[in-house]
């Protein structure tokens, strides 16, 4: 008895309580009413495509619409090929056809939310993972009409960290509240990834850990995510995110 009285004291102080400031915060901050009312436009956060000849890579990222955005953020992928006059976004969304191209601008506000940049690739470098990245959005196993599930996954975040883990070379986690990523079929999961250099166990995407380079240290529950960066010094917080102790 006393074990499950300091897990629940645990489970309760690292995960619910983070998580319920920030879902009392969000219900008082302004947001649109529901998606009819959000601005989906460009944020201007990326240069136009037009004015760089090199091939581009981003993994971008902003707050999700409802309450749903206290707790979470929504991913997608945008490519460039050398020369091309336009970016290539793709999104796994709930509704239409599960994975999108270009449904909306490729920086675009999600539910009015600006998007942010989680990582950046160009020239050279992205060049040599386009082919990578196009093979990995086909074998997306989760393509179909009606795969689709909110939480605990697959869902929006689980196609990116598909994408994320099918290209290793990329060096990228998703943001500790992009929930989702952490989905795996089945009950059990231990994964290692292809370069060996990160660890993830999850038991149905419900609860698990992860260790390595690009994860640090995180403990998983209920889509929730607590732990440390170690490479650029930071702590994970539930439903808040990443506060960086680098001051960067």
């Amino acid at each position: 008895m006393r074990l499950i009285q300091y897990f629940l004291i645990f489970v309760i102080v690292i995960f619910a309580l983070p998580a319920g400031a920030s879902l009392l915060h969000w219900q008082f901050s302004e947001r649109p009413g529901s998606w009819r009312q959000a601005d989906w436009g460009s944020s201007g956060l990326l240069p136009p495509a037009s004015e760089a000849e090199d091939a581009a890579i981003y993994i971008l990222a902003a707050r999700t619409g409802g309450l749903k955005g206290a707790l979470a953020v929504h991913s997608w992928l945008v490519t460039k090929a050398p020369n091309a006059a336009r970016y290539n976004r793709y999104d796994k969304v709930g509704w239409g056809q599960p994975v999108r191209q270009n449904s909306y601008p490729a920086d675009g506000r999600w539910y009015s939310n600006d998007p942010f940049v989680v990582a950046a690739f160009h020239g050279d470098t992205a060049m040599r993972l386009l082919p990578q990245i196009e093979a990995a959005i086909r074998s997306y196993p989760f393509h179909r009409n009606g795969d689709y599930r909110i939480w605990p996954g697959p869902n929006s975040n689980s196609f990116i960290a598909h994408v994320l883990d099918a290209v290793p070379e990329l060096q990228t986690a998703l943001p500790s509240n992009a929930v989702g990523r952490d989905f795996r079929p089945g009950l059990f999961a231990f994964d290692i990834a292809p370069d060996h250099r990160d660890l993830h166990v999850t038991l149905g995407g419900l609860a698990g850990f992860a260790i390595g380079a690009r994860y640090g240290l995180e403990l998983q529950f209920l889509g929730l995510v607590a732990g440390f960066d170690f490479a650029q010094p930071a702590i994970k917080v539930p439903g808040w995110g990443r506060f960086s102790l680098s001051g960067g």
